[in-house]
């Protein structure tokens, strides 16, 4: 903003990269919160159901909140979320990293 006010809305671009080393406990995890859930309709608990059962990428995104990694930052409150996961076939865990594969280059100059 050129009249020197800042925004009060700040994007914060995270990406993770997670290891699933239990398949059958964190299918397990996702079925028991989706079955927890008492705001889900039957229809909508079925699918989700079947999805987590063919999809380990899915089960762990029934588990993650983004609401949940920022509900205590005192100051700021979550104004939208969205998340997704997907199953990586070509990433390397012993590659060392680069920001600039992440387009996060730019970000980590400031």
């Amino acid at each position: 903003m050129s009249n020197g006010e800042t925004s009060r809305f700040v994007r914060l671009h995270v990406e993770l990269i997670m290891e699933i080393t239990d398949t059958g406990q964190l299918t397990g995890a996702a079925l028991d919160h989706i079955d927890g859930d008492p705001s889900l309709p039957d229809e909508e608990r079925r699918q989700s159901r079947e999805t987590v059962k063919e999809d380990p990428a899915e089960a762990l995104a029934q588990l993650i909140d983004p609401f949940d990694l920022v509900n205590t930052v005192p100051g700021a409150e979550l104004a939208q979320a969205s998340w997704s996961s997907e199953e990586l076939t070509d990433y390397d865990p012993d590659a060392e990293w680069d920001a600039a594969e992440w387009d996060l280059a730019d970000d980590t100059a400031g």
